[in-house]
Parts: structure tokens; sequence; C-alpha cells
């Protein structure tokens, strides 16, 4: 059997001792409220930091708490959202909230947090450590990516969650996981890492070698190049959405709206009414 891919002990406390005064200043790290953390959690799902900020702050006054969100009519919701894409997190965050509001009581282990609708292994995992301070990894992106080059080879899921987890100082997930995201984010990134400045270059099996491929791609965790948007489906039912929230649009004119051929637009509308983010009302189209 072949043994797993190990890390250097030296990581963490040198990772910890880099990044603990260098931690970006985002709002939902100033608390510890699962609903809070759950939020920005979604919110980030394939969306910029920059875009997310304000409009989690607007997000948290308007609706404090699962309660709140659970008795808003979706429609308020998604006019809200609007210009985060992806509206169906929206819908799911909405389905969630009336889950945890039914219930009384916010789930606060991973496998709770996954019964959660739109909740997958790295939401659960990163609230239970955001909010909870479980001592859980929390693999995204920037860590899958960090990971992979540290041990010189691709990791297969199983292999980097076992990796994630097993570098969790025990009691300090929070900082620990946080300052992980952003040293991803800001030196072992995708494109140009900052192998020059990294703290842990000598741990590293990869260390930038214009000799060896870069592990990191294709390895688990690490996300690939985004479907391109300009001319998609998604622009196209972005388009109606972002026209609902002015008001109702009749059916009659969803082809122009969307700037597709009404069989396309038939289509596209169908699944925008099945999936609850819009409605048919006499002849128009009105937020879900």
């Amino acid at each position: 059997m072949t043994p797993a891919p190990s890390i250097s002990e030296e990581v963490v406390p040198e990772l910890l001792s880099w990044g603990g005064p260098r931690l970006r200043d985002l709002p939902w790290r100033r608390t510890r409220d699962p609903w809070g953390v759950l939020v920005s959690e979604v919110m980030a799902q394939q969306t910029q930091v920059a875009r997310i900020i304000p409009r989690w702050e607007v997000f948290m006054e308007r609706f404090p708490t699962p309660e709140a969100l659970a008795s808003a009519p979706l429609a308020d919701l998604l006019r809200l959202w609007q210009g985060l894409g992806y509206p169906r997190r929206a819908r799911a965050l909405h389905d969630a909230a009336g889950r945890i509001a039914a219930a009384g009581r916010f789930p606060a282990t991973v496998e709770e947090l996954m019964d959660l609708p739109g909740v997958g292994p790295y939401t659960a995992r990163a609230v239970a450590a955001f909010a909870f301070g479980l001592d859980v990894g929390v693999l995204d992106t920037n860590v899958g990516r960090m990971l992979a080059r540290l041990v010189g080879e691709r990791l297969r899921p199983a292999a980097a969650q076992a990796l994630a987890d097993e570098l969790v100082p025990e009691g300090d997930a929070w900082i620990w996981n946080q300052v992980v995201m952003d040293f991803g984010a800001t030196v072992c990134t995708a494109r140009s890492p900052g192998c020059g400045g990294c703290p842990v270059k000598r741990q590293c099996a990869w260390a930038g070698s214009a000799e060896r491929s870069d592990p990191a791609r294709g390895s688990a965790g690490v996300s690939g190049k985004q479907a391109r948007f300009e001319g998609s489906d998604r622009q196209a039912r972005g388009r109606l959405l972002a026209a609902l929230v002015d008001g109702a649009v009749p059916v009659g004119v969803v082809p122009s709206v969307m700037q597709r051929d009404p069989a396309l637009a038939d289509r596209l509308l169908a699944d925008l009414v099945a999936e609850g983010l819009c409605r048919r009302i006499d002849g128009e189209i009105v937020l879900g």
C-alpha cells in the first residue's frame, strides 16, 4: 500500500506566525454567529470577496436571523441577491433558513449542517470551524492548491481532506483555517505563486520548480477554469431575473429580455419557474 503523503510539522507554526498578524479584515470574521458565517460562505461560492462585503452587511441588517429570512418572501431575497450570481444559492439559503427556524436550533455538527439545503462538505466544515470552533479542516480551492504543492503531488479528495484535517492544531481551527485560506489567496496563488516570499518554501515539495508541472492542477479541491459567462444560458437567465427586480415582465417579451430565440427563452423560463425563482401570473412573470 502506498503511504499517505505527509507534510512537515514545521508548516503549522510557520504559517500561523506568518498569517496571524496578516489576516484580511473581513466583516464576517468579526462574528461567531453561525447564521452570519453560513451566509458569508454561501455568498462566497464562486464570487469575489470584494463583491460580497457590502452585500453581506446589507443582508445581515435585513435578515439578521434565520427566522427573519424564513418569514420573508423569496422574492425579497432574490432582489437583494442581484449581482451575486447563481440565484439557486439564494433559494437554497432561503430553504435552509426555513429548516433552521422550524427546528428551533442551529445545526452544530458537520453532519447536521450537511443536511441543510445547499450545504455541502466545504460549507458545513467552514461553519463548524468558524462558528463552533470544531477541529476540522476547511478545504477550499486555495487550501487544496497549497496542500498539493506542499506534498508535490495531485491529491484525491479523501487524501486532501485527511491532510487538511490532520494539520488543524487542536483548539485553533478558527485561526488556522483563516490563515491557510488567506495564504492560498494571497501568496500560494493559482497564476503567480509568490514562492520567493513564501514562509514554508523549505517545506514545500514543489516550491515553484520550473522543471516540474504544478501538482495543484487537477488536484482535489482546486477549481478549474469557470465556464464562459458571455453568451451563456446563465447570462440569459440573469437578464430576466434582473429585469424582474424592477417588476413583472409580460411573458411575450421574455425572449427579448433574455436576448434569446423564443424556443430557448421558453425552455430557460420553464427551468426558472421549476426552480422556484420566478412564477407565471396572468400572462406575466414575477420573482419567486
